[in-house]
């Protein structure tokens, strides 16, 4: 009997970790191309293996990041706000579970951090029900992951969406920057499958965006092709580039 209890145990730990495989590939090649159909796709087999008894901390993080990408994805198009609404909470709602499990993981925090500022989109009244929640989120993170690219690079996003001024946008550059050089450490080490690898691209993109509203043309247009050379869908770093070769102002920096 506790060989066969082993066993199925053993079975349903595969299934877990196989269901979460097929996540991770189907989300990067999302990622890749900025598919929503695939962002869709991979977010159904991470809900499957956070529904099974033995999900862990990786499976609803994952969850979380998918469903994070999933919104961003649907925000570029004004018909699907309904839609992306609903995927930020529900990426809030899969982060927090991973949180629960894992308080020390430093992505969940600063994912959560970036959710609920989003949640704020410039109203008085919601920065101060979530005000205090994006500066817990983000100082939990900074705690226990201040040398991951993708805490530093969600703290630059941010920085960068609620800065008014030259020396607010200095200090995101700042922060991005730090970030650019963590990510570029992180490319020349193995991953291991579920390893996050996200954020490297979109990084360089925001530090073009900044650089381009510091009014520097130059280094923005060649953070916007280091971005592209890493990633050609990307969408933002397409319209920044052609911007600049247009001679056109810059976008604003308010969250899409």
């Amino acid at each position: 009997m506790l060989m066969l209890l082993a066993t199925l145990a053993a079975r349903a730990e595969l299934a877990t970790a196989e269901l979460t495989a097929a996540g991770v590939a189907e989300f990067t090649a999302a990622y890749q191309e900025w598919s929503g159909a695939r962002f869709a796709a991979a977010t159904e087999k991470f809900r499957q293996a956070t529904a099974r008894p033995d999900a862990t901390v990786t499976n609803f993080y994952w969850l979380g990041v998918s469903e994070f990408h999933r919104m961003l994805q649907l925000r570029d198009h004004p018909a699907n706000a309904a839609a992306a609404a609903a995927a930020l909470e529900s990426a809030v709602a899969a982060l927090t579970a991973a949180a629960e499990r894992d308080a020390a993981h430093a992505e969940c925090q600063a994912l959560l951090g970036t959710l609920f500022g989003m949640k704020i989109n410039g109203s008085l009244v919601r920065a101060a029900w979530f005000g205090p929640r994006v500066a817990k989120y983000q100082a939990g993170a900074l705690k226990t992951g201040a040398a991951n690219p993708r805490v530093q690079y969600l703290l630059g996003m941010g920085r960068f969406h609620t800065a008014t001024k030259p020396a607010a946008r200095e200090e995101a550059l700042k922060t991005l920057l730090a970030a650019e050089k963590l990510f570029a450490a992180e490319a020349g080490k193995a991953a291991a499958p579920l390893v996050p690898r996200w954020g490297h691209d979109s990084c360089l993109t925001f530090i073009g965006r900044t650089y381009e509203l510091l009014g520097r043309p130059p280094e923005a247009a060649e953070y916007f092709r280091k971005a592209l050379a890493l990633r050609p869908a990307d969408h933002i770093a397409q319209a920044g580039l052609k911007r600049l070769l247009a001679g056109a102002p810059p976008a604003t920096a308010e969250r899409p």
